[in-house]
């Protein structure tokens, strides 16, 4: 079988890559999703509030940021291989870990560093960045594809973690997690490590630009370009980290089953799957990938401000998956964007460095709602506050899509 798959062409090979990044993205999303479901269940255990388990589940995008910038420089220097293989040890790992806590402090450091810096660090924005050397055809499908793994990761785990907690408590279920990881993830790492074709020689002109940092883009200088994704990136992130960290939670509060709760999830992330797998890549052929990422911005900010007045569980499922489909279509739009509008050479570290800044918006974003939970006793000021974020998100992309207009303008007054 290994000799079969080292014989493969490299567009042949392609999908194999494609194939193992998407499975790594969905067993190792389970660590956060686990954490999510069982949030309630742990506070409970140990008498804690809300934002102790909510400051856990923030301090694991800080440090997969963090720690996106180290593998996205070791993704350019060495290939995907070994960043995949330390990212499914330290997921496995600090998931065994979590099932031995007494302490805040310890939940705290497993998560941030173990799960976060070392393990989540490589599973998504190396994944990404990766998945976009392998394909320059339907590059936005690619990236889809894979970025839909937390989707399905989204939708699968939390009924299985909710029948774990029902049955044998959140700690063997965290045992049975890391046990299944560790035996999954390690033997798909290592079809990471091929590397990928060498990308197709461009014009001279085009190549100049590639290489100068502060080669003028789109009216946009890179650097500029870069700076307004990442604060970009953090409006919309805190906007859908929210639902993904206390929806469920926030369905218990109103006098939903557990089980029911916990399906919500999945369907908001079912939706999602939708968007990352088929809508996105589809949206950003036709109308550009920043359009693209203005119109899934947008739609996550309607159906977030409407969540506190839903009520029912009918209600509440639509929302679910309608945010999720909004939420699921921005993923794959910030890589294809990267890599249509600034350097290849240095893709991995530019996205691992956009990527930090909306872990950074995903943890501000779970922190709020624990906080904002704990002293007014609902969800409903958070959700709102998520969808004022959500508008600086779409102000600055739409400056964005200004800025191209205007360059294809003069382009066309230049001919």
């Amino acid at each position: 079988m290994s000799a079969y798959l080292r014989n493969l062409e490299d567009r042949h090979y392609a999908l194999v890559v494609l194939a193992a990044s998407f499975m790594m993205l969905v067993i190792a999303n389970g660590a956060l999703f686990l954490l999510v479901v069982a949030m309630k269940d742990i506070a409970a255990t140990f008498d804690w509030p809300r934002t102790i388990p909510s400051t856990a589940y923030s301090l694991q995008f800080i440090g997969g940021g963090l720690g996106g910038i180290l593998m996205g420089w070791w993704l350019d220097k060495a290939g995907m291989g070994k960043p995949a293989l330390l990212g499914s040890i330290t997921v496995s790992g600090g998931s065994l870990m979590i099932a031995g806590i007494d302490e805040a402090w310890q939940l705290f450091a497993i998560y941030g560093l173990v799960i976060g810096l070392f393990g989540n660090a490589a599973m998504f924005s190396p994944l990404v960045a990766n998945i976009t050397r392998w394909f320059s055809r339907n590059r936005g499908m690619a990236v889809g594809l894979v970025t839909s793994g937390q989707s399905i990761a989204g939708f699968m785990w939390p009924p299985v973690f909710e029948y774990g907690l029902g049955t044998v408590g959140w700690r063997d279920t965290y045992l049975f997690y890391g046990a299944f990881g560790i035996a999954a993830m390690v033997p798909l790492s290592f079809l990471l490590r091929r590397p990928p074709p060498k990308a197709q020689p461009r014009s001279a002109a085009v190549e100049g630009s590639a290489l100068d940092p502060d080669a003028p883009i789109l009216h946009i200088r890179p650097h500029t370009l870069l700076a307004l994704l990442c604060c970009a990136i953090v409006g919309c992130c805190i906007a859908m980290s929210l639902p993904l960290a206390h929806l469920k939670s926030h369905a218990t509060d109103i006098g939903i089953a557990p089980m029911e709760a916990a399906t919500i999830l999945s369907v908001l992330l079912g939706g999602s799957f939708l968007a990352r797998a088929f809508a996105a890549g589809l949206l950003m052929m036709k109308i550009g990938s920043l359009r693209t990422l203005f119109v899934f911005s947008a739609l996550q900010a309607v159906t977030l401000g409407l969540m506190p007045m839903a009520e029912g569980l009918t209600a509440i499922y639509l929302l679910a998956l309608v945010f999720g489909f909004g939420y699921g279509g921005i993923g794959p739009t910030y890589p294809v964007i990267i890599r249509e509008y600034l350097s290849e050479q240095w893709a991995g570290r530019y996205t691992a460095i956009v990527i930090m800044f909306g872990t950074f918006g995903m943890a501000i974003g779970g922190w709020i709602g624990g906080l904002g939970f704990d002293m007014t006793g609902t969800y409903h000021a958070p959700f709102l506050l998520g969808v004022a974020f959500n508008v600086i998100n779409l102000v600055i992309v739409a400056y964005l899509i200004s800025a191209t207009r205007r360059h294809h303008t003069g382009r066309l007054q230049a001919a």
